[in-house]
């Protein structure tokens, strides 16, 4: 028995597929305060995560947020959580997002809380298409 479905999204972002990672531009934003960066699509992350200095940019002490360690196939890490704004693929949204403790942490990823649970998201990596609606 064969099952067919339909879906429909308001985005469709692309990608190298021969990259490392699924890459997607972000602005990051605290009120006046804008920084872009590139961000990895991480469905195994908990949380999004962004460099220290991004948070400094932001003019953000990072130890003034929630204190939130990080487990991960080769260790742990210690982050520091704040409220901000994402801009990804032309949509604007607030989000809890965290920045690294340690200035050598040098990734950016969008994870499951703070971005995958506000979307709809379908991956064809064969053809490097993210596909992106709100969820609502």
């Amino acid at each position: 028995m064969s099952l067919s479905f339909h879906l429909e999204f308001d985005i469709l972002h692309e990608y190298d597929p021969g990259s490392t990672g699924i890459q997607v531009p972000v602005g990051l934003g605290l009120g006046e305060h804008t920084v872009d960066l590139l961000a990895h699509l991480d469905t195994g992350a908990a949380f999004c995560i962004f460099q220290r200095e991004f948070a400094e940019i932001l003019g953000l002490a990072p130890e003034r947020g929630m204190a939130q360690w990080v487990s991960t196939a080769t260790g742990r890490f210690l982050t520091y959580g704040h409220e901000a704004s994402l801009e990804v693929a032309g949509l604007r949204f607030d989000s809890m997002v965290f920045f690294a403790a340690d200035a050598g942490f040098r990734r950016n990823v969008l994870g499951r809380r703070g971005f995958l649970d506000l979307f709809r998201v379908a991956i064809v990596h064969s053809e490097g298409r993210l596909y992106l609606s709100p969820h609502e």
